[in-house]
């Protein structure tokens, strides 16, 4: 990644972990919003959504934030995770990835967010803040 375009984008408001049952459908609420990512594998459907989207009843961890890694990243770039991901795990800051075509996703719990910020800062990183979605 090149030094000029080291930026990241904290989304707007809290977001959810869930996981359903493996052979659960896609529910409506799962893949509304600015962002939300579904992974089925073969004992689970996970899914990544705004915390007051998720239905009553469904297994949650709340209190998650999302930061975008800017992009579209080529596919030939290498160690983009691991420089973000590396001084965060130096400082005890846990994440997870996930990625699209596009780009790559950090997610981050909201009571580590404002250390994982300044720790980016200082490797670099510029992080902005992102708009809210419409209508809401």
């Amino acid at each position: 990644m090149e030094e000029g375009k080291r930026k990241l984008e904290l989304l707007p408001d809290a977001y959810a972990v869930c996981r359903l049952d493996k052979n659960a459908p896609v529910p409506d609420w799962a893949t509304q919003g600015l962002f939300s990512s579904v992974t089925r594998t073969p004992g689970e459907l996970s899914v990544v959504c705004r915390d007051a989207r998720v239905a009553a009843g469904v297994k949650k961890e709340s209190g998650w934030k999302v930061l975008m890694i800017e992009g579209p990243l080529d596919f030939s770039l290498t160690g983009i995770l691991a420089s973000l991901t590396g001084p965060l795990a130096r400082e005890g800051i846990s994440v997870f990835a996930l990625s699209t075509y596009d780009t790559d996703y950090l997610v981050v719990k909201e009571e580590q967010l404002e250390k994982a910020i300044q720790v980016l800062g200082a490797e670099g990183y510029d992080i902005e803040e992102g708009c809210r979605e419409q209508g809401e």
